[in-house]
């Protein structure tokens, strides 16, 4: 099974060698058909602390590296 890949934007770089990045996705509503926007924030394993707050990149799925931090970024778009 291979890993899940995200795109999304880096909203904080405050923490060393972690970033938080901002998913967004489109769902629809169940009973209406109406399209809505909705987002979740995950932290992301940044090594050399090379991405900065507005870089769009890519995330990708890894072994836990803390409580929370389970993704590391691959590149930036």
């Amino acid at each position: 099974m291979s890993k899940k890949k995200l795109e999304g934007i880096v909203v904080s770089d405050k923490m060393q060698k972690t970033v938080v990045v901002k998913v967004e996705s489109v769902k629809e509503h169940p009973k209406y058909k109406r399209r809505f926007k909705v987002h979740k924030k995950y932290k992301a394993h940044d090594e050399k602390q090379e991405f900065h707050i507005g870089d769009k990149v890519v995330i990708e799925e890894s072994s836990p590296m803390s409580k929370e931090k389970r993704w590391k970024v691959i590149s930036k778009i």
